[in-house]
C-alpha cells in the first residue's frame, strides 16, 4: 500500500484557512484531519476532540516533554500542537492527512517529515485581513492588533513554503489547493488511486 500524503496548510489568523480546510475535507475523499491539541479556550460551536483537543498548559507541557507531539508552538499566549501517533498511523495506512498549523509548526513538520507539502494561504491585502479578524467578533481589539502583528511576521516567511495561494476568492483558492494536492500525488506516486 502506498503511503498517504502529509499536507501542511498555514497562514495568518483570519485568512480563511478553516473554511478552505473544511472544503478540502468535503471534496477529497482520501483526506482526513489531524486534530490539534491547544491550551486556548474553545470558541462558540467548537467541540473537544473534533475541532481541537482542549487541554491545560501543564498537560500540554507533559505531552511535549514525553515526545508525543509532531510539532508545537506558542501563539498569542496559547500552545498548539499536533499529536504524533495518529498522524503517522494514518499516513502508513495510505490516508492523506492535512494539518492546519502556524508557520513555526509548519517549519518543524518540514524538518521531521520532509516529504510533506507545505501551502501558505495569503490574504489579498492587510486591510482585508484586518476586516476579517474584526468581523469574526471573537477577540478583543488588543488581540486583533497582536494577530495582525503576527500576520506580518508570518507573511514575511511565506517564501519558505512549497506553495503560496492568495485567498481573494474562497472557491478559487480551494480549487488551486486541490490542483496542488493532485499534482503532488501524481509526482510522488502517493496512493494516486484515492482521487
Amino acid at each position: 500500500m502506498s503511503k498517504g500524503l502529509l499536507i501542511v496548510l498555514s497562514g495568518p489568523s483570519g485568512v480563511g484557512k478553516g473554511t478552505i480546510y473544511s472544503r478540502l475535507l468535503k471534496t477529497l475523499p482520501n483526506l482526513t484531519v489531524s486534530v490539534s491539541v491547544t491550551t486556548r479556550k474553545p470558541r462558540e460551536g467548537e467541540i473537544n476532540g473534533v475541532h481541537y483537543y482542549f487541554t491545560t498548559k501543564p498537560e500540554f507541557t507533559e505531552m511535549r516533554d514525553r515526545g508525543e507531539l509532531l510539532e508545537y508552538a506558542e501563539t498569542v499566549g496559547n500552545f498548539y500542537g499536533t499529536p504524533k501517533t495518529p498522524v503517522l498511523k494514518k499516513l502508513d495506512d495510505g490516508v492523506d492527512v492535512i494539518l492546519e498549523i502556524d508557520v513555526k509548526g509548519a517549519k518543524q513538520i518540514k524538518r521531521v517529515y520532509p516529504d510533506c507539502i507545505t501551502i501558505f494561504i495569503l490574504p489579498p491585502s492587510e486591510e482585508e485581513l484586518k476586516k476579517r479578524l474584526v468581523g469574526r467578533g471573537t477577540e478583543t481589539a488588543e488581540q486583533v492588533r497582536a494577530r495582525l502583528a503576527l500576520a506580518k511576521e508570518e507573511i514575511a516567511q511565506s517564501g519558505y513554503f512549497d506553495y503560496n495561494v492568495i485567498n481573494n476568492d474562497i472557491d478559487v483558492a480551494t480549487d488551486d489547493i486541490i490542483k496542488i494536492i493532485k499534482k503532488q500525488k501524481e509526482s510522488k506516486n502517493v496512493n494516486r488511486s484515492a482521487y
